[in-house]
């Protein structure tokens, strides 16, 4: 594909922009995108504003109505008490050290794990082989909060129904445990 501005020299920087609802894409090669004020300069490449450490480090810098807590004994949350990563040097570098590193910093990881996946929970799918009694046990969680559901809206007779389910369920993961 040949640059859309120069129609000379191959396209290597795709841009797609977003504005008002309004979708526009562009095709164009290095020269023309720097030009155009598109493409950072190649010596400023690896501090690109868009690198995945930049990104996760303006997420915990500007997390509006999030408190990391300072209560915590410096040892939990200060410094990785494995491989020694200071909790700064993560949020400036986008990585963790080692794998104790989630641990340790659970309780300032969480807040951010929850603003970009909106969980901190893994809700994937498992594995048929080894889902039997994870797939009962999610089929369960999710009739409880159905049977929370209509019980609050006083559907007693589909709430009946729902805790019967839940009671056969229950019954088969513990014969099958």
């Amino acid at each position: 594909m040949l640059c859309d501005e120069c129609k000379k020299r191959p396209a290597n920087v795709h841009i797609t922009k977003m504005i008002n609802g309004v979708k526009s894409e562009s095709h164009l090669c290095d020269e023309c995108a720097r030009e155009k004020g598109e493409l950072t300069l190649i010596s400023d490449m690896s501090e690109s504003k868009f690198s995945f450490p930049h990104l996760l480090s303006g997420l915990l810098q500007t997390t509006p109505g999030i408190e990391f807590p300072m209560s915590v004994p410096v040892h939990k949350v200060g410094a990785c008490s494995n491989c020694g990563l200071a909790f700064s040097t993560f949020a400036s570098k986008g990585f963790l050290g080692c794998s104790r590193c989630y641990t340790e910093f659970q309780s300032r990881l969480d807040p951010l794990m929850r603003r970009i996946h909106g969980n901190c929970k893994h809700t994937g799918k498992v594995p048929k082989r080894v889902g039997g009694a994870q797939g009962l046990i999610r089929e369960i969680e999710k009739l409880r909060r159905d049977l929370a559901r209509l019980v609050s809206e006083e559907k007693y007779e589909e709430a009946a129904q729902v805790r019967d389910k839940i009671r056969d369920l229950e019954k088969g993961l513990a014969g099958g445990a």
